[in-house]
């Protein structure tokens, strides 16, 4: 088993006092340890930081699965509306149906990509939730088509993340070792 994905997760606490898995940084230098963690995603753990630990074939795996949920999901309304028709309720609940679906898979559609490249607002994001529901076929393809160019939300996590670390290593960078140490000067 990959234990990037079935370790159990850890506090924001734990994770900052771990030691940093290698001893290089992303660029090829030294690793300041201490500094800060990239957030995992779904499914790619943090696999994405440096596409390892068969990242291409989650990419794809991911890709293919929600294309196969939607699809899926599709049918299931299909059946859905096949028994509005049986049940003969009426042509003008029969629009309503595929209207409002398709509305909030719209909405879900546009809300999910948008949630990929900047942090949704909780307020908004948690008064939404039953729209994104409804239109959950919107929020897989969503999810289908950004990965086929990137794990989604690895482009927000990365600028995250960089951010993140070059303000370490200018916070680490200006500190001198031991203050006691700084007074003293050999002649």
């Amino acid at each position: 088993m990959d234990d990037v994905t079935d370790a159990p997760k850890a506090s924001k606490s734990a994770r900052a006092a771990e030691p940093p898995k290698s001893a290089k940084s992303e660029h090829g230098q030294p690793a300041l340890s201490g500094g800060p963690e990239p957030e995992p995603l779904r499914f790619f753990g943090t696999t994405w930081l440096d596409h390892s630990g068969g990242y291409g074939p989650r990419r794809a795996g991911v890709a293919v699965g929600s294309l196969a949920a939607a699809f899926v999901g599709c049918l299931a309304l299909r059946f859905a509306y096949q028994g509005l028709q049986i049940a003969k309720v009426g042509s003008f609940v029969d629009v309503l149906v595929v209207a409002v679906f398709g509305v909030c898979s719209a909405l879900a559609f546009r809300r999910a990509w948008d949630a990929y490249s900047s942090r949704p607002d909780p307020r908004t994001h948690q008064a939404l939730r039953s729209t994104m529901a409804i239109g959950f076929i919107g929020v897989l393809l969503a999810y289908f088509l950004r990965s086929l160019t990137e794990a989604p939300g690895e482009k927000l996590r990365r600028a995250e993340y960089e951010t993140a670390r070059e303000q370490y290593e200018r916070r680490a960078s200006r500190r001198a070792g031991n203050p006691a140490h700084r007074g003293k000067k050999r002649a």
